[in-house]
């Protein structure tokens, strides 16, 4: 659970409840796409995950460890491992680094090898997501946005995270782009084994990348499963809105993977 307490001029205010009862668990190498109306506790969830907000009350299992009951020296340990990538790219990349020194700024934080290192390690992922290594000088205002979002996802990557999740990192490009980083992402999973946790208010995406799709509404999950089950047959009200404001054809749920 996750609760704000307002405040007001005349003292406090009434407590807002962000999150409450939301339970999932998504297996390793594996995409739980989760799904909600605004406001309906997502991004919340995604700061708690990554350990940038506590919550009120709860667990959160991490590799084994109760996340929530680390103190901070123990969570710095293991922020690395759950990477965040958002839904506007230029609000979290300095303007002022180039795409080089964006890359490389987690790696001189976390003093992950010499300078020579980090610059190969740097180029690398620059070409694991698309991006040449002749942009490695460029700074973030001379990318298009798709470019950008590529960016943020190598910055991401770096520290080679066991957790990305994904807070609608693909709601602000257009369709086509939309589609070229959805499958750099699967790409990129299937290299590095990556679990994601896809935060989205389009359905239609969460069944093209999902191996289960999540909803949740008003803080609380209320229906998860397979796409083909949570499109087809929806059970709760929330997922029946969802569902009914996307045309029929725009669904391709994922094929499962076998392991």
């Amino acid at each position: 659970m996750k609760h704000y307490s307002g405040r007001s001029i005349l003292g406090p205010g009434e407590t807002v409840s962000a999150l409450n009862g939301a339970s999932f668990s998504v297996g390793p190498g594996r995409t739980l796409a989760l799904v909600g109306e605004s406001g309906s506790g997502k991004s919340t969830l995604a700061l708690c995950l990554a350990c940038l907000e506590r919550p009120t009350s709860g667990k959160i299992w991490f590799g084994g460890r109760d996340i929530t009951a680390l103190d901070e020296r123990q969570l710095r340990e293991v922020r690395p491992q759950i990477q965040l990538v958002f839904q506007d790219p230029s609000s979290s990349l300095n303007p002022r680094f180039t795409a080089l020194e964006i890359l490389a700024e987690p790696l001189i934080v976390q003093r992950k090898g010499g300078r020579r290192e980090m610059r190969d390690q740097a180029l690398t992922l620059l070409e694991r997501v698309g991006l040449s290594r002749e942009m490695a000088s460029r700074r973030t205002g001379e990318f298009s946005g798709g470019q950008r979002q590529r960016l943020a996802i190598a910055r991401a990557l770096s520290l080679a995270p066991k957790l990305v999740i994904l807070d609608e990192a693909l709601s602000a490009l257009d369709c086509s782009v939309q589609a070229q980083i959805a499958n750099l992402l699967l790409e990129l999973q299937s290299s590095f084994t990556l679990t994601y946790l896809f935060i989205t208010h389009d359905l239609a995406m969460a069944a093209h990348l999902g191996d289960e799709i999540a909803v949740i509404d008003r803080g609380r999950v209320v229906e998860q499963g397979v796409p083909e089950k949570v499109l087809r047959a929806p059970e709760h009200e929330a997922t029946r809105r969802l569902v009914a404001a996307v045309p029929a054809s725009n669904f391709t749920p994922r094929v499962p993977r076998a392991f």
